[in-house]
């Protein structure tokens, strides 16, 4: 990996980098120790503040004007990413010694469309994804076929950044994982993770794929080679028919949120059910012969009717969709709940509620003290924890089941047993 350090003050220049990056936006003058292997960027400044003598890169930005000087071409988008044949055309004209295409990533299908230009451009070329769902991006240097690509130094200069010494410890052949879903702002699964793989001595890291689709996924997973993925809401019943192979589990549940990539082959399975199992635990409770309602019809309670079902509980279904209720119920065995939660040892809420507004599929009215309360929403008090604790209900947390299943990953990914404890002391 050749990493160009930028700098987003005028500090001092970091020793031993590959090359540096200095911007005139940003440097009033041009450091010494600057030469034929560094870049100085005019950021809209004139070429005049160029010195004569200078036999590095000169990023022009746009312009097409012809000089003396070795230059870069480039081109930003901050709203998207345009298709492949667009890429090449913007990027493929002019005379300049290095193509550089930085553009906002905001979807797999965007980081799709850098890895095909990446391929198809005749140019030398730097092609990058701004913004979180970019950094990928920034991590595959030899995938996508660029000269060099971009670290920070003091603080970044671009969304999507890692400093230098972040991507020298990392390596362009790290091992990627990382989690998907629509919106990911709430996750902790990125913290949680990646203390593990620092603990476990891994070269590896853990990022955010937030994408408003699943199109493109497989292609990003192979292109990139991001050796795993957890699924969250609201993929997780939706990425089943995509996949290459599912695990039985999958099937008795109906729903994945792990992928493993095996030189291409994308394995999905099912560790939220090993995640409940795993809290239960934690708390020291048995819920054998334990009477559960469960709410919520999707796949987190699919998951759920499975593993309860698994540790011999009698279960009833709460949704407000009548339909998906009965679903569960028929492939679970299980009662539809309609009435009182009284009569139940333990509640699970399956649903959202809690990130999102909203309203649980049973009312809540007669919860009581004999009772315990599990919430898969996790660190934060919502609706159904803020009544169990005001009723003296013993509660199970969801912190302790997201450490269960993303350990269950992480083994499946690495084949290491993680830190559990590392993990759950990272979440808080």
């Amino acid at each position: 990996m050749r990493i160009c350090t930028t700098y987003g003050t005028a500090v001092p220049l970091k020793k031993g980098a590959d090359m540096h990056e200095i911007r005139l936006d940003v440097f009033s003058e041009i450091p010494e120790g600057i030469g034929e292997n560094d870049i100085i960027t005019l950021c809209g400044k004139d070429i005049s503040n160029v010195p004569e003598s200078f036999k590095g890169l000169v990023d022009v930005g746009n312009s097409t004007k012809k000089m003396s000087f070795r230059k870069i071409r480039s081109r930003h988008d901050y709203e998207g990413t345009p298709d492949p044949e667009a890429i090449i055309r913007m990027l493929s004209e002019g005379d300049q010694e290095i193509s550089k295409g930085a553009f906002m990533a905001t979807s797999f299908s965007d980081l799709h469309s850098i890895y095909l230009a990446s391929k198809m451009i005749g140019k030398k070329h730097v092609l990058l994804g701004m913004g979180e769902l970019g950094e990928v991006t920034r991590l595959r240097q030899d995938v996508l076929g660029n000269e060099f690509t971009f670290g920070y130094s003091d603080k970044p200069t671009a969304a999507g950044q890692f400093s230098t010494d972040e991507m020298e410890s990392l390596g362009d052949d790290c091992s990627i994982v990382g989690v998907t879903g629509h919106p990911l702002h709430h996750t902790k699964s990125p913290v949680m993770q990646n203390a593990a793989i620092k603990a476990a001595g891994l070269d590896a890291i853990y990022l955010k794929f937030d994408s408003p689709t699943l199109d493109n996924i497989c292609d990003v997973m192979r292109e990139y080679a991001i050796r795993g993925m957890n699924v969250t809401i609201p993929y997780k019943q939706d990425i089943f028919r995509i996949l290459d192979r599912v695990s039985d589990v999958c099937y008795e549940v109906g729903a994945v949120n792990t992928i493993t990539n095996t030189d291409g082959v994308l394995m999905g399975d099912n560790t939220d059910v090993e995640g409940i199992k795993f809290a239960f635990r934690k708390k020291g409770v048995d819920p054998k012969g334990k009477r559960v309602l469960i709410l919520g019809t999707g796949g987190a309670a699919r998951a759920a009717a499975y593993a309860f079902s698994d540790m011999g509980c009698r279960l009833s279904i709460a949704g407000r969709n009548g339909n998906t209720a009965c679903d569960v119920s028929r492939a679970f065995g299980t009662e539809i709940h309609d009435g009182s939660v009284k009569d139940y040892d333990i509640l699970v809420n399956c649903t959202p509620i809690g990130i999102v507004d909203g309203q649980y599929p049973a009312d809540l009215t007669d919860i009581h003290s004999g009772q315990i309360v599990f919430d898969m929403v996790y660190e934060r008090e919502t609706p159904i924890l803020k009544i169990a604790k005001a009723k003296g209900c013993s509660t199970v947390d969801g912190a302790d089941m997201l450490v269960g299943q993303g350990a269950v990953s992480f083994e499946m990914w690495f084949a290491k047993e993680p830190d559990t404890e590392v993990m759950r002391r990272a979440l808080e």
